[in-house]
């Protein structure tokens, strides 16, 4: 798993099975409970490396939508509402993305 010697796996799994439901994401309940809240900021640029899918050094919108891919191939999608809603907590400048910085606030916050 991508995530390997960051996060745990059953953390990530108690995550993905509590949003399962359409429109019942919610990004700062997922980032307690897979632990990444917790974590350094070395740990948390490598997932913001992993979900950045295309590597452009941004998240942007149709890499939200696959989020909770990231962590587990059979996942959902999120919907267009939850992934508005994410990008809109994570873009702080308003460029229509999240960068490493953004992501790492969000996580925090």
């Amino acid at each position: 798993m991508a995530f390997s010697g960051i996060l745990s796996d059953s953390d990530i799994a108690t995550a993905l099975k509590n949003c399962q439901a359409a429109d019942s994401f919610n990004y700062k309940t997922f980032f307690a409970q897979t632990g990444l809240k917790g974590k350094s900021a070395d740990q948390v640029k490598q997932v913001f490396e992993i979900i950045d899918q295309d590597r452009s050094g941004f998240v942007e919108e149709d890499e939200l939508k696959l989020f909770l891919q990231n962590f587990s191939a059979g996942a959902r999608a999120l919907t267009d509402a939850e992934t508005k809603a994410f990008l809109a907590a994570g873009d702080s400048d308003g460029d229509g993305k999240i960068g490493v910085d953004e992501f790492s606030a969000l996580v925090k916050c």
